[in-house]
């Protein structure tokens, strides 16, 4: 006969009280980072003992990727009929580059994606993935709708965005806000998107 799990036998937090305890992790996180936030630090933050915290997480990796799933998202994936204005709904809405919080948590837990192989794997699925998976259901419906080129790779182009966007965030210190992210849409992500390539030396 195998141990029950002990996870399994625990009481679960819910409602009221869970969502004090993942508000708090995000105060902490923005505080001072993935790196310094401790189990500790969250059950003082929320006014609850660290034995109530391992009740319903097994340590900080699942905690925070709650908390992060709490912050607001766009229910649906943006269907406005044009890449543009997809591409702008999506990434200046809440839960995009125009919203400060998400952005102010991605910076949060951007170091932990290089030192913390847990961490980074967690983030990636439950975090990222459904973003990436948002970006690329924007691009697949412009190709429908005959508005890109028939050879753009879009594993290249559906990243260009958010990686431009915080660049110039990161390196430049530019805040991402609506203007800013609409003209690098115009001035970049269009044009990649529906120019003819010119011809190379060996074309």
């Amino acid at each position: 006969m195998t141990a029950p799990d002990p996870q399994a036998t625990r009481p679960r937090i819910e409602g009221d009280r869970e969502q004090e305890i993942l508000s708090a992790t995000l105060d902490v996180l923005a505080e001072v980072g993935y790196d310094r936030l401790t189990m500790d630090a969250v059950a003082s933050a929320a006014k609850a003992s660290k034995a109530t915290l391992y009740r319903r997480w097994n340590g900080k990796v699942s905690l925070v990727i709650d908390a992060l799933l709490t912050q607001k998202q766009p229910s649906e994936v943006p269907d406005t009929g044009t890449l543009r204005g997809d591409l702008l709904a999506a990434y200046c809405g809440m839960g995009g580059f125009g919203d400060a919080r998400a952005v102010s948590t991605f910076t949060s837990v951007l170091t932990a994606m290089v030192r913390d192989p847990e961490f980074a794997e967690a983030y990636r699925r439950d975090v990222l993935g459904p973003k990436v998976a948002a970006s690329s259901t924007i691009y697949a419906r412009a190709r429908e709708r005959g508005e890109l080129r028939d050879d753009v790779d879009l594993a290249v182009l559906a990243p260009a965005l958010a990686g431009i966007v915080m660049h110039r965030f990161f390196v430049h210190g530019e805040e991402p806000n609506e203007d800013r992210i609409a003209r690098i849409i115009d001035q970049i992500i269009i044009p990649a998107a529906t120019c003819p390539l010119l011809p190379t030396a060996s074309d």
